[in-house]
């Protein structure tokens, strides 16, 4: 049996960005996300700090790397990438183990 696929991102925004409004346009990732192969879930939080950690859960490892590749290209999700400081990225995929609700 294959395992999902977490992918956690994290990062800060640029300066000049509220938290508010990448909120609203981070809503064009779920929508891109969504879009790809093998989406499961997506969940984005904001620590105190500005850390914004992003979790989206893929069927395979595949889906998850290509929707990672993809989304650079993708125009829609403009303005939520300008809001992100590339320089703050971490990408890290992992096979979930446990996932309860």
């Amino acid at each position: 049996m294959t395992k999902h696929v977490i992918e956690t991102v994290t990062f800060k925004l640029n300066a000049g960005f509220s938290r508010e409004d990448f909120a609203k346009s981070a809503s064009a990732i779920t929508d891109f996300a969504k879009s790809r192969p093998g989406f499961i879930a997506r969940r984005l939080s904001c620590g105190e700090d500005g850390l914004w950690i992003e979790h989206i859960e893929w069927a395979t490892m595949k889906d998850a790397k290509d929707a990672a590749a993809a989304i650079g290209g993708e125009a829609s999700l403009a303005p939520a990438m300008q809001a992100i400081d590339g320089s703050t990225v971490t990408m890290h995929h992992s096979e979930l183990e446990i996932s309860e609700n």
